[in-house]
């Protein structure tokens, strides 16, 4: 015989009250959402790409969460400081940039102006450029096309 029960939602995520080894270096969140996060991707990869190999290249050698903590804290710092760099120099690009980005399903190629000036500033102040990684030598890259010409594969 079997009894129904009423099925309960926990009014709150679960976090867990275990604290870090304190061999591991505290740092802060980011403190940023999603579209934020992808306004700065390319920059992120650019500004902080030896963190992410060593990180890389520790979660090769490991496939343990704990292994690599270290090397994925500086990571987070190493984005955060340019999060803040970008806020500093390029706030309103970088705002116009990731509120059309919100605003549009997250997708590059309804934000194409913001990304220009916000491309613009952030070479001029901070002396990045958003490279696309794996992008075809000797074309000019996607974000950098004036009037893009979209059609159909199939005639």
């Amino acid at each position: 015989m079997s009894t129904f029960q009423q099925g309960t939602r926990p009014s709150k995520g679960y976090v867990d009250p275990t604290p870090m080894p304190d061999d591991i270096p505290k740092v802060a969140e980011l403190g940023v959402t999603s579209a934020p996060l992808k306004s700065a991707a390319f920059f992120i990869g650019a500004y902080c790409k030896e963190f992410n190999e060593d990180f890389m290249l520790c979660k090769n050698e490991n496939r343990d969460p704990g292994h690599c903590l270290k090397e994925g804290r500086r990571v987070t710092r190493c984005a955060t400081d340019l999060i803040n760099k970008m806020r500093e120099n390029c706030l309103q690009q970088f705002e116009a940039h990731w509120n059309c980005l919100e605003r549009n399903n997250q997708e590059y190629y309804h934000c194409r102006k913001p990304e220009r000036t916000l491309n613009a500033c952030m070479f001029e102040k901070l002396g990045l450029t958003k490279t696309i990684p794996g992008s075809p030598s000797g074309q000019k890259p996607i974000h950098e096309v004036e009037k893009p010409i979209f059609k159909s594969i199939q005639k």
